[in-house]
């Protein structure tokens, strides 16, 4: 457990201080049984004790859970974080303030911030947005205009609308309700290392990065993602993005702060950003993602938000492997995956020298 100071958790543990139940629970060596901070029972000798930062990390250690202070029942602070979320998920044009939140769960603004911080992995402010966004899709799939669909899902005025949306939905709320009709995508196909590669943008800016051995399969792929938008082809306008994408696959390469115009929730986001974290040259399992996100039993959840990247090597899904180091699924194929692996490796040694 490295996000944890020993010392103070050592502390809570002998003040059996119940705000830090949720937050870590401790194992004892001589009985295997793991327990919350505040558990009433006797305490251990310090050099019997282990800590884990969730249930699951002590189950999987091998302990048992304490009949007393029960460990895995739900979070003793869930009522207020359920509480929050109601409030929050209330149609609106502007997001409550962390003051305005905290009063109406009875927290201070600080208290319910670190909350959803520890427990959710998000800001109220972000959730409040996915909810938002989630509305309005909803709204546009069964409203008879845009229009409408604002209004019902709680947003004050089109800009905010347009302001809010438009990255969340991949493209403006009138061409998602339309199902990308009258979206202009431009797109390029070139040869790469890794075989074909097919990369498209709208004007907002990346929306696909794909690979295939043949430009068919790249487009049949392509077309029936975005069957109603219009599809133009533009290898002289998407050079230099293009150029930029490639760049991924060699030894200097150009900041990974491109535009990505994708649609994707709060954790797949998350975990994007996790990806492009992992150093060229190395890998991470889809446990040890889940931990750098804050939510180490989201295994299953990290994995679907890898197999959905709709931007290959951008977000760096191929870096991502089983936990015994088998190299597992990947969207483009795992042949591909494990050349692409192998000539990252490749130039990190090269890069060493």
């Amino acid at each position: 457990m490295t996000a944890l100071n020993t010392e103070r958790a050592w502390q809570k543990i002998q003040a059996r201080d119940a705000s830090s139940d949720g937050q870590f629970v401790y194992a004892v060596r001589t009985t295997g049984i793991y327990c919350r901070p505040s558990c009433p029972s006797r305490r251990p000798a310090r050099n019997h004790v282990a800590l884990y930062s969730t249930p699951d990390e002590a189950r999987a250690a091998g302990y048992r859970a304490c009949k007393r202070c029960r460990p895995d029942t739900m979070h003793p602070q869930a009522a207020v974080i359920a509480a929050a979320c109601r409030y929050l998920e209330q149609p609106r044009d502007k997001a409550p303030t962390l003051s305005e939140l905290g009063e109406a769960v009875r927290m201070s603004p600080f208290a319910v911030q670190r909350l959803f911080r520890q427990v959710l992995g998000i800001t109220p402010r972000q959730y409040f947005a996915t909810q938002q966004t989630r509305r309005f899709r909803r709204e546009l799939a069964k409203s008879a205009t845009v229009t409408s669909a604002m209004y019902q899902a709680g947003y004050g005025s089109s800009s905010r609308v347009y302001e809010s949306s438009g990255d969340a939905l991949g493209m403006t709320p009138g061409a998602y309700r339309k199902q990308g009709a009258n979206e202009l995508i431009r797109y390029t196909i070139a040869s790469s290392p890794l075989g074909r590669v097919l990369m498209a943008a709208t004007e907002r800016g990346l929306c696909a990065v794909a690979f295939a051995d043949t430009d068919e399969e790249l487009l049949a792929d392509f077309e029936r993602d975005f069957a109603r938008a219009t599809l133009q082809r533009d290898d002289a306008g998407l050079a230099r993005q293009l150029e930029a994408v490639l760049a991924h696959l060699r030894e200097n390469p150009v900041s990974t702060a491109l535009p990505l115009d994708v649609r994707a929730t709060a954790f797949q986001r998350r975990v994007w950003e996790a990806l492009q974290q992992i150093p060229r040259g190395e890998t991470r399992s889809y446990g040890e993602v889940a931990r750098a996100i804050g939510q180490p039993s989201a295994v299953r959840a990290v994995a679907r938000a890898c197999g959905q990247n709709p931007v290959a090597v951008v977000v760096p899904c191929h870096r991502v492997i089983g936990k015994n180091g088998e190299t597992t699924g990947y969207r483009w194929g795992i042949e591909r995956k494990e050349n692409l692996l192998a000539l990252e490796g490749k130039l990190s040694l090269h890069t060493a020298r």
